[in-house]
């Protein structure tokens, strides 16, 4: 075999087992991790207008920022509902938490995981860009936040306050997928 045939064949097998193994296709970074809520004081959001005498109470409006005073939808940036990640049934959190095998069984939309969602600075990390961080799971940039500023801060979401908290600030090495 010639010299530039044997060159070609490792390069091919080269991109071939990169290729498989996704190293190209994902990096490890150290970042600054936070965690919101959808509640009022995390989204910076309040009920009722005071244009209403705060008598619309029904209503959620935007209390601070540019956008002071609009009504306020609860979607994220990129105009989907925030969301926690949720287990599949194959996945390791069913062997850790068996009980919910048969609730998984049962419920069609329990057998499939679902990412969770994930604000960034999208100057960095565009929408849709998919994220493994340890302690919350796999998430996708669908938000922005007012506080989320550079390309090492993360802010995940959580349906609960108190979760929210609990997680607090950490520096954690979080892994992106492109």
């Amino acid at each position: 075999m010639s010299r530039s045939k044997s060159i070609t064949v490792c390069i091919l097998f080269v991109l071939l087992v990169t290729g498989l193994h996704g190293c190209a296709n994902k990096t490890v970074r150290k970042m600054e991790v936070t965690a919101y809520c959808g509640c009022g004081e995390c989204c910076n959001w309040e009920r009722g207008s005071w244009l209403y005498l705060k008598l619309d109470f029904w209503n959620k409006y935007i209390s601070k920022g540019k956008y002071a005073g609009r009504p306020y939808s609860g979607l994220t940036a990129s105009g989907t509902k925030p969301h926690e990640p949720q287990p599949g049934l194959f996945s390791i959190n069913s062997i850790t938490h068996f009980w919910m095998i048969p609730f998984r069984i049962i419920f069609p939309w329990l057998w499939f995981s679902h990412d969770g969602t994930i604000a960034a600075d999208t100057r960095y990390h565009k929408f849709g860009t998919r994220m493994y961080v340890p302690g919350y799971g796999y998430g996708v940039i669908e938000d922005r936040g007012g506080a989320i500023k550079g390309p090492n801060r993360l802010d995940l979401f959580y349906s609960s306050h108190s979760d929210a908290l609990k997680w607090g600030r950490k520096h954690i090495n979080v892994t992106i997928y492109k």
